[in-house]
Order: C-alpha cells, then sequence, then structure tokens
C-alpha cells in the first residue's frame, strides 16, 4: 500500500472516532477473509456439484442455531480454549460455569486487535460458526450433523447443569 493510501485510511480512521482507537484495518481484514470463506464455501459446493437446498429443513436449522451458541460460547470464553486466545488477548477474570471474561491486548497491529474482539465476542463469532456449520450441511451433511448433534447436547446439558444448581440453591442446598 503507498503511503499515499495509507495517509487518507488512517484519516478516515482518526476522522471516525477521535477519541478512541478503533482497529478499522483489522475490521476489514476479518471482513474480507469472511467474504473469502462464504466465496470458498459457494466454490466448494458448484465444484464438488452437491446440491443446496432451496429452504433447509427446520430441523437442520435448530440443530445448527443450538450448535452455533455452543461452538460460539466455547470459543469465545471457554477456559480451555484460551489457549486459541492468548495471542490476542489478557486474561481478566473468571466468569463463572467455566467461562473466563478476557481484554483485548492493546499493542501490535490493529489486525491483531480485530481478531482478538472477534474470537472474545462469542455474538461476532456465531455468523462465522453458523457459515461454517451450514456449508458443512452442504459439503459434508452426515458429519455435519453428527458434529452439531455433539455441540447441541452439550449445550443442553449445560442448561440442564444450571437448572440443577439453581434448583439446589433454591433448596438451600450446596
Amino acid at each position: 500500500m503507498t503511503d499515499t493510501m495509507r495517509d487518507r485510511l488512517s484519516h478516515v480512521a482518526d476522522s471516525y472516532a477521535p477519541h478512541e482507537h478503533r482497529p478499522l484495518a483489522g475490521y476489514l481484514a476479518a471482513m474480507g477473509a469472511f467474504g473469502t470463506l462464504a466465496a470458498a464455501l459457494a466454490g466448494a459446493a458448484k465444484l464438488t456439484g452437491r446440491p443446496v437446498p432451496g429452504r433447509p429443513a427446520t430441523a437442520d436449522v435448530v440443530l445448527i442455531s443450538i450448535a452455533t451458541h455452543k461452538l460460539s460460547r466455547l470459543l469465545a470464553k471457554d477456559a480451555v480454549t484460551s489457549p486459541l486466545r492468548a495471542p490476542f488477548t489478557r486474561y481478566a477474570e473468571p466468569a463463572g460455569a467455566a467461562e473466563l471474561n478476557e481484554e483485548v491486548r492493546d499493542e501490535g497491529s490493529s489486525l491483531r486487535h480485530g481478531i482478538g474482539e472477534l474470537i472474545t465476542c462469542p455474538f461476532c463469532l456465531a455468523v462465522w460458526v453458523a457459515t461454517g456449520l451450514t456449508g458443512g450441511l452442504v459439503l459434508a451433511p452426515r458429519l455435519t450433523r453428527l458434529a452439531a448433534t455433539v455441540l447441541t447436547a452439550t449445550a443442553a446439558s449445560d442448561f440442564l447443569q444450571m437448572a440443577y444448581d439453581a434448583a439446589k440453591g433454591a433448596a438451600g442446598e450446596k
């Protein structure tokens, strides 16, 4: 990129958020990567001749929705997956139920900061996960449904564990 283009982009970023650093270049890179992922999935479906459903089955939508919720939280918040986030975040505190709160690292590049924001936000990750799982339904439906079933069962178990703990607490047990 030429200095003139960098200067223009820097000016846009400074004008956008003059009192706070916003990693716009990192966000642009993330959007480009997401577009590449979506195009790659569409290209793979075309190359393999896999039919894309005109209307996904309701059961698949429910399965993928719950699996997306679980996998997004697992990637963004779970203590066990913290090594994946560590290059982009810093541990802040426990968040209960085996989850962590982490802070995005401010030092380094805009790309690093943007990735840190993406991977610590289950809401932000959900569109990526849902796209991957939906692409999986087209390219490898049996395997994707199996993996989504595991994630969905785990999500249901999580809610049951929390309900059990709440019921014990309401009954005065420890």
